[in-house]
C-alpha cells in the first residue's frame, strides 16, 4: 500500500454511493449542489462563525481576521461535544458557516444533508492540487463537488521508550510478530510492565489498525453498499490484539489521553504507543520530565510493503445555511494552505497539516528536542505515503463506532472476544442502514 501501488479508489465508489443514499431516503439528493449555484462575493464586511476543537485556534483566527478586516470569523471551541453541538445547531437551522468534521463522519453527515457543495467557486475546485490525494477524495467523495478542505491527517507511527526497551535488552520491533515477541520478553523482565495498552472504546483508534491491514470495511458495487467489516484481514487484527489482552501483555483499563493514562506512562508501566502524528505533543506537553527518552519509529508491519494506517485527522466542512459561500472558501482555502496559518496549527494545536504546502514546513524538517532532537516528521511523511487511498468509510460509521466499542468492552471484560466484536459490528453497519433505507448487503 506505499504510494508506488496503484488501486482503484473506493472512494470514487462511496461517493457515487452517497448520492444514491441521499436521492433514495430523503428530499436533500440535490440540495447541497442547489445551495452551491452561486459563488458571488458578499457586498460589504462579513463575519463567519467557524466551529472546532483545535487548541490555540482562536489565535490562527486572530491574524486572519487582521489581515482581512472586510472578512471576519468568529471561532468556537466545541471540543466537549464536537457531534452532539453540530447535530443540535443542524437541527435547529442554526449550524455555522464552517466546522470541523473527521473524515469518518463526512459520510454520516452528508446523509442528513449537512454540506454545501462549494464546487462553484473556482477557488474551491481550484484547491484540489494543494492537498495530499486521499485527503481530496474523502472531502470531495470521490470527486462529486467540493464539500469540506482537508485540515489534518494522523499517518501512525510506533512511539518507544528506547530507554525501556535498552534496559531490558528488548529490540524495537519492525513487525507485528516482533512487537508480540517484545510485549512477552518486556512483561517477563518486569510484570509490572506491558508494552502498550488496548483502548476499548476508541473505534477511531481501531479503524486505524485496520486500514493499515488491507481492510475494506465498505465498497459500492450493484446498486448497493458493500460491507465488510468482518473479513479475513480484520479478524487477523482482531485475532492479534485478543492473544495479547488474553494474555495480559496490554492494560486494557485505560482510556487514550486520560489523567490516567499519562500516569501509566510517568510510572514506567508501558513502554510504547501506537499513535498518529497529532499525537507527538501529547507526550511532550503531558510528561516533560520524559523528555529525550522516546523515540519515533515506523508502524510494525504485517508484511513486506511496509504499509500504514491513519487514525484521525479532520476537514472543515461547508455547512448548510451558509450565505457567505465565497468568503468561506476564502477562509478555508486560507486556515488550511497558508504557510503561517499551518505553522501555527502546528505549533499550537499540534497538527499535522493535509496540505502539501504543509508538508514542507521548516518546523516538520527539523530535529524535535523532546524526542532527542530526531527528525520525527520525516516518519510521519513516510507512513502518510503508504496509507491506502482506497480505504472507504460507510454512512452510518458512527452507529457501527458505537457497536464496535460496545463489543470491545465486553471482549476486554471477559465477556466475548474481539473477532465477535467486528461481527457485532458489521451487523450494526447493515442493520443501520436498512434503517436508513440504504441499499446495503455484506460483501464478501
Amino acid at each position: 500500500m506505499s504510494s508506488t501501488v496503484t488501486r482503484t479508489r473506493l472512494a470514487v465508489a462511496a461517493a457515487t454511493a452517497s448520492i444514491v443514499v441521499l436521492a433514495g431516503c430523503s428530499s436533500s439528493g440535490s440540495s447541497d449542489k442547489a445551495s452551491a449555484s452561486s459563488c458571488a462575493p458578499t457586498k460589504g464586511k462579513v463575519t463567519l462563525q467557524y466551529w472546532n476543537t483545535v487548541p490555540g485556534m482562536d489565535k490562527v483566527v486572530a491574524l486572519w481576521n487582521k489581515q482581512h478586516p472586510d472578512i471576519q470569523v468568529e471561532t468556537k471551541n466545541i471540543s466537549n461535544d464536537q457531534y452532539g453541538t453540530l447535530g443540535n445547531a443542524l437541527k435547529a437551522g442554526k449550524a455555522p458557516d464552517l466546522a470541523q468534521v473527521g473524515y469518518d463522519e463526512l459520510p454520516n453527515l452528508r446523509t442528513q444533508n449537512a454540506f454545501v457543495d462549494a464546487s462553484a467557486c473556482k477557488a474551491a475546485t481550484a484547491a484540489r492540487s494543494k492537498f495530499v490525494p486521499w485527503t481530496w477524495s474523502q472531502t470531495s467523495f470521490g470527486g462529486t463537488g467540493v464539500f469540506a478542505m482537508p485540515q489534518d491527517t494522523g499517518p501512525m507511527a510506533l512511539f518507544v521508550r528506547r530507554d525501556i526497551f535498552k534496559k531490558h535488552h528488548v529490540a524495537i520491533p519492525t513487525t507485528w510478530d516482533e512487537y508480540a515477541a517484545a510485549a512477552q520478553r518486556l512483561h517477563k523482565a518486569d510484570p509490572g510492565l506491558t508494552i502498550t495498552f488496548f483502548d476499548p472504546n476508541n473505534a477511531e483508534w481501531f479503524n486505524g489498525l485496520l486500514w493499515q491491514n488491507d481492510v475494506k470495511m465498505y465498497g459500492y458495487s450493484a446498486d448497493k453498499w458493500q460491507v465488510t467489516v468482518e473479513s479475513d484481514q480484520s479478524r487477523q487484527v482482531a485475532g492479534y490484539w485478543q492473544k495479547l489482552i488474553s494474555g495480559k501483555l496490554v492494560r486494557t483499563d485505560l482510556a487514550n489521553g486520560s489523567t490516567q493514562m499519562y500516569a501509566a506512562y510517568q510510572k514506567d508501566q508501558i513502554a510504547s504507543y501506537v499513535g498518529a502524528a497529532w499525537g507527538y505533543s501529547m507526550f511532550r506537553d503531558n510528561l516533560p520530565k520524559q523528555a529525550g527518552k522516546w523515540t519515533i519509529v515506523p508502524m510494525p508491519t504485517w508484511g513486506s510493503d511496509g504499509a500504514s494506517g491513519d487514525w484521525g485527522g479532520s476537514t472543515v466542512a461547508f455547512m448548510k445555511g451558509s450565505k457567505h459561500l465565497y468568503e468561506s472558501v476564502e477562509f478555508n482555502t486560507w486556515l488550511n494552505t497558508d504557510p503561517e496559518a499551518l505553522a501555527m496549527e502546528n505549533e499550537l494545536g499540534g497538527l499535522y497539516p493535509a496540505a502539501n504546502a504543509g508538508l514542507q514546513l521548516p518546523a516538520l524538517k527539523k530535529g524535535v528536542p523532546y524526542y532527542n532532537n530526531e527528525k520525527i516528521f520525516d516518519i510521519f511523511a513516510d507512513s502518510s505515503k503508504k496509507i491506502d487511498t482506497s480505504f472507504a468509510w460507510g454512512p452510518t460509521q458512527k452507529t457501527v463506532n458505537l457497536a464496535l466499542q460496545d463489543a470491545m468492552a465486553k471482549a476486554t471484560a471477559g465477556d466475548g472476544t474481539l473477532t465477535d466484536a467486528l461481527a457485532a459490528a458489521q451487523s450494526a453497519a447493515l442493520k443501520s442502514m436498512k434503517d436508513q433505507a440504504i441499499p446495503a448487503t455484506a460483501g464478501k
